[in-house]
């Protein structure tokens, strides 16, 4: 049986780390969740150095990760760039958690209108001849064609989001419905640096993690614990 501490989520770091490596040594939890927006100077496991080996490390991208092209290699090049959940599913201390990094932009697709391109083969064909590659913020916002092949393949039991839902004032439908679609009983997003929890008219959990702060599986935060 899993219990609430089992698996922490950890809200937008932007660069400071203490609450993440507290929780962990305080905690003991058998995995950690990041939600993005990391600003990383260095590989992110030189910051996570001290709990790498005590629990499982994954993590979503956010919108502030691809602020430049180093900051995107310490994140998608470091060790532990094969624990990206954005666009999979994996099983977490008995728990399918999937997950869906980045934000919506409308020079892509903003829910509530027709995406701009079918995929990015789509967008490279009707680029200027001597554009090679999609720009990083471009590349890794949340694309429409990804998120429907989300919607139809995936099920899990928590979906974690940099992205709000519908009941955040700042937040999207889509997320609401595919959360919905995938079985997902309960929310964790980042993005916004406010706690709060609610629930979606499905019945769907909603907790918000606020900047620098970890919650666990019950949405209760734990700066309380780990001082």
């Amino acid at each position: 049986m899993t219990e609430n501490n089992d698996v922490l989520f950890a809200g937008d770091p932007h660069g400071s780390f203490e609450a993440i490596l507290s929780a962990v040594l305080n905690v003991c939890p058998k995995a950690i969740i990041l939600l993005g927006d990391y600003n990383l100077k260095a590989p992110l496991e030189q910051y996570l150095r001290p709990i790498i080996g005590l629990t499982q490390i994954y993590w979503i991208p956010g919108n502030h990760d691809f602020d430049s092209q180093s900051e995107y290699e310490n994140l998608y090049h470091s060790a532990l760039k094969d624990n990206n959940l954005h666009l999979t599913v994996r099983d977490v201390a008995g728990l399918k958690i999937a997950g869906l990094g980045g934000i919506f932009m409308g020079k892509n697709w903003m829910p509530g209108q027709p995406p701009k391109w079918q995929d990015k083969r789509h967008w490279l064909k009707y680029t200027p001849r001597n554009v090679k590659k999609i720009p990083l913020k471009l590349d890794h916002s949340i694309w429409h064609h990804e998120y429907e092949q989300m919607k139809n393949t995936l099920r899990a039991d928590i979906l974690v989001t940099h992205e709000a839902p519908s009941c955040h004032r700042y937040g999207f439908q889509a997320i609401d419905e595919l959360a919905q679609a995938i079985g997902a009983q309960a929310i964790f997003h980042g993005h916004h640096h406010e706690y709060y929890q609610d629930t979606l008219q499905t019945g769907i959990q909603v907790t918000g993690v606020a900047l620098k702060r970890i919650v666990n599986l019950a949405g209760d935060e734990l700066m309380h614990i780990i001082g």
